[in-house]
């Protein structure tokens, strides 16, 4: 009898973590776009991708559109990253000021995609002598500006297509973000909120966007005329999966060299990060941003190279 009520008490105990597990479980390969919640960038993704309340060069269009508004030039952006299975993601932005509007604006494109693939029946396993396309696209317009010297906010608007073969359909979302100067040392607050808006269909099955909360914080550690020290953490809640944690660290030599790290907390495959990165004057009032990154994912032992380039003028 006491075994009896032992055993029940434990099944009783474990229901809700068993309920929630199956929660989130239900949730997983619901949702669609997932291309839309890869990270951009050599330097954020070095970092762990605790990069929200960073975002002060043109990756901030993906991690935080407040980020825009900070910077002080014109920038041309460039990232690619040799994601699994042959299948390659490729960034590209341009941000810029435009005279009659205060603040900043960019535009940006991004895409999956991989290379045709041969069509196979069950009679012809190696290819009926046809091919096919799939990949995903996304473009963009984002507006950033500060209303203060501590608090700045931004907005994007994006066009997002999936293709399949001969299927394809087209979605419409948006981002927030906002980023606050707290006063306190170089304490600094980001958040943002990523891919806000209209559902997908696709073949028979309408699938939502993946709508991404981000909140984090950052701070300088360490600062000298050679040396910069900064440290990151950020929480993130995607809407098909665990909420997950960001940790990522930078150090700056001269604003020559960069070295940095990161670790990304309840990720089905990524776990720690590393890369550098080098800065030079290509001109009186211009210079250039090479980044690397490497993020491993040792559950299936192999790993994502990233590489970034930046133009500043």
């Amino acid at each position: 009898m006491k075994r009896t009520w032992l055993a029940l008490g434990l099944a009783l105990a474990m229901a809700p973590s068993v309920s929630q597990a199956a929660a989130e479980f239900e949730k997983v390969g619901t949702i669609g776009g997932q291309f839309l919640k890869l990270g951009v960038g050599a330097r954020a993704q070095a970092m762990g991708g605790a990069f929200v309340s960073i975002a002060d060069d043109a990756s901030a269009i993906f991690w935080n559109p407040a980020g825009i508004a900070r910077i002080n030039k014109s920038v041309v952006n460039i990232n690619h990253a040799n994601w699994l299975a042959d299948i390659s993601f490729t960034q590209a932005a341009y941000v810029f000021d435009v005279g009659f509007l205060p603040g900043k604006v960019a535009v940006n494109a991004r895409s999956l995609y991989m290379d045709s693939q041969p069509v196979r029946t069950v009679f012809r396993p190696e290819g009926n002598g046809e091919s096919f396309d799939a990949g995903d696209i996304a473009f963009g317009v984002t507006y950033g500006r500060s209303f203060t010297d501590k608090f700045s906010a931004g907005i994007s608007a994006n066009f997002v297509q999936s293709t399949l073969a001969t299927y394809e359909d087209q979605a419409t979302t948006f981002d927030f973000g906002t980023l606050y100067d707290t006063g306190y040392r170089s304490l600094r607050i980001g958040m943002s909120i990523q891919n806000i808006g209209s559902d997908m269909q696709f073949i028979e099955d309408t699938v939502k966007m993946p709508t991404v909360f981000r909140v984090g914080m950052s701070m300088n550690l360490y600062e000298s005329d050679a040396h910069l020290l900064t440290m990151a953490g950020e929480f993130s809640h995607p809407p098909d999966n665990n909420e997950r944690a960001s940790w990522g660290t930078e150090y700056g030599f001269k604003e020559f060299f960069f070295a940095r790290g990161g670790y990304q907390f309840r990720y089905d495959l990524e776990g720690f990060s590393a890369g550098l990165g080098f800065k030079v004057a290509t001109g009186f009032n211009s210079e250039a941003r090479v980044d690397y990154a490497y993020t491993d994912m040792s559950e299936i032992n192999t790993g994502i190279h990233r590489f970034s380039i930046d133009f500043r003028f």
